[in-house]
């Protein structure tokens, strides 16, 4: 587990478990340390760690610019190493006067990679967008800003976690940069708003596309599911090389900001704020075919028509909300049951798609040790109104997850049948610092995460989700036989 910590506007960076600095080496970590100070280019990155979740036994230690410590070096009983990766921030790319993105501060950046690789920083995590390799037309893919890119990285001894990313993250990069859909996506978008999803008022924006089209050729002749297959097949294509000497890990895009999710908490554009309870996002014409088909094999065509009508709004508390209490209209009604299972059922279903085209491309190096690479899947961290029976944050993202039943397991189980480890959020947010009346648990959803992803043998990545401004936390691991606890000391430089 990894914290991330950093002064406001500050580089923050962070430490691997292989690394140890004793006296010996107290001029080259005062050094680092110097530079790492000064080098801004990472400031939004975010950190994270890996394990196996099977064997738990790691413990890691972040830290920022303006800690020192007398040991880095954090070991467990089996005396394991944490590799521990950086995130590439969403603006390191800018768009030149053509229109193309390119590299920003080429030099800096540099110098930023050999100050992580001496930090003891294991790899560099990199989100490869569709909306920048297939920019301008369809098969039109120009890899030359990842080729650039994955050089410098790799010239400078760190590995690399690739994100295929089918998603925009215009509205979660906080008005800095930021990467759209292709541009002829947009085009199809503009004539089609039911290519995107949409709430119960008809809106939607452009993130991602609906899981409704997977199957639909309407993307210049293609599925959405050609798309992301064809997109797949290039990266390896062009990147075989690297595959499993450099590439460790490839993440697939499976909804918003990456993860499996609909995007029921939609950031940036007004509509959600923390702690509302989100909408379901059914609503794009794909779909609501798709439910009064559903409906009619149910025996109940009446049900197609609309999702729950007393679920609510966007920023609604459970209180008061008919669907997420007790009652005949509510979520264990006979309908609310129907509806949340075609809901999330159609989620599980996207995602098996795509990792089996994804299982399928990588089968051949995965058979390969020297060229073996990790499929990852993510998913998002719905933590609040966790301690609720309704758990309706998690119904309205997709995962069917309540007092009453593991909403988990089946999308676990998915990734098991598939060789997926999972990558999940939260891990640096402990409940104590949650604000208590809205029943936030991430430790709890964290720890039936964990116990779904032992069962079904899925190798656990985890990183942090907020920054960590104020005193260094204390990470907690907790993995049935293991609890492990790290105390950095804080100095000023």
């Amino acid at each position: 587990m990894a914290c991330k910590c950093g002064g406001r506007g500050g580089f923050y960076y962070t430490v691997n478990a292989e690394v140890s600095f004793d006296r010996e080496s107290t001029k080259t970590r005062e050094f680092l340390l110097r530079n790492l100070s000064a080098i801004r280019i990472f400031r939004n990155g975010f950190f994270r760690s890996k394990w196996r979740s099977v064997a738990g036994k790691h413990r890691i230690l972040s830290m920022d610019a303006r800690e020192k410590s007398r040991s880095t070096i954090l070991k467990s009983s089996k005396d394991k190493r944490v590799p521990i990766f950086v995130m590439m921030p969403v603006d390191t790319f800018a768009v030149d006067a053509s229109g193309s993105p390119r590299i920003r501060k080429i030099k800096a950046l540099t110098v930023s990679l050999k100050a992580l690789k001496l930090a003891g920083v294991h790899g560099i995590g990199v989100e490869v967008c569709w909306g920048i390799v297939e920019r301008f037309s369809p098969f039109d893919y120009n890899w030359s800003l990842y080729e650039e890119l994955f050089k410098l990285i790799s010239d400078s001894g760190l590995k690399l976690h690739v994100a295929l990313s089918f998603h925009s993250n215009i509205h979660s990069s906080n008005g800095k940069g930021g990467v759209s859909l292709p541009l002829w996506i947009l085009e199809i978008g503009d004539a089609n708003k039911d290519i995107y999803y949409r709430d119960r008022h008809g809106f939607s924006n452009n993130d991602y596309l609906t899981l409704g089209v997977d199957e639909v050729p309407l993307l210049s002749g293609r599925t959405a599911l050609q798309c992301y297959e064809d997109f797949m097949l290039s990266f390896v294509n062009k990147f075989e090389s690297y595959i499993g000497s450099v590439i460790e890990e490839i993440s697939i895009g499976l909804g918003p900001s990456g993860e499996l999710r609909y995007p029921a908490h939609p950031f940036g554009d007004g509509r959600w704020k923390f702690p509302g309870i989100g909408e379901f996002q059914c609503y794009d014409k794909y779909m609501m075919e798709d439910l009064k088909l559903a409906a009619c094999r149910e025996g109940k065509p009446q049900w197609g028509n609309r999702g729950p009508q007393n679920a609510g709004c966007y920023n609604s508390l459970p209180s008061g909300v008919p669907f997420f209490e007790e009652g005949q209209e509510s979520f264990r009604s006979d309908y609310g049951r129907f509806f949340l299972e075609w809901y999330s059922g159609r989620l599980i279903c996207h995602a098996d798609a795509i990792l089996a085209k994804a299982a399928k491309i990588l089968k051949k190096y995965q058979e390969n040790e020297q060229t073996s690479v990790t499929l990852v899947a993510k998913i998002g961290g719905i933590y609040w109104w966790y301690q609720t029976v309704s758990h309706p944050a998690e119904l309205t993202a997709g995962y069917y997850n309540t007092a009453l039943r593991d909403g988990y397991d089946p999308v676990l189980s998915v990734l098991s049948r598939h060789g997926a480890a999972l990558h999940i959020p939260c891990l640096e947010m402990m409940d104590s610092e949650t604000p208590p009346t809205f029943l936030c648990s991430p430790e709890g959803l964290l720890k039936q995460i964990q116990s779904v992803s032992k069962k079904r043998i899925i190798n656990l990545i985890g990183r942090n989700t907020t920054e960590r401004l104020d005193r260094l936390f204390q990470p907690r691991l907790d993995y049935g036989k293991f609890i492990q606890t790290v105390t950095i000391p804080r100095q000023k430089l």
